[in-house]
């Protein structure tokens, strides 16, 4: 599944930690990176600092409930920005 234009990471990292499957970022080197991890989610919160939103983000999500919860998010997400 691929996000863009993600401007609540916050958001974003609530309902991933409230998924119940692996959530993975694929990386533009192909590594898959697991995003339930609070130091994953450190990290890519850093390398944002210099740039709010994130432009695309490819991520493996293995429950379909969970894949409807980061759905649901993006869709109310966009509508209020």
């Amino acid at each position: 599944m691929k996000l863009e234009n993600v401007n609540n990471i916050e958001g974003l990292f609530n309902v991933l930690d409230h998924c119940e499957g692996k959530v993975e970022l694929v990386s533009a080197e192909g590594d898959r990176i697991n995003l339930k991890s609070k130091l994953s989610q450190m990290l890519l919160t850093a390398k944002l600092l210099d740039n709010a939103t994130i432009k695309e983000l490819e991520l493996i999500v293995s429950e379909p409930n969970d894949m409807k919860k980061v759905v649901d998010f993006m869709m109310s997400d966009a509508h209020v920005n």
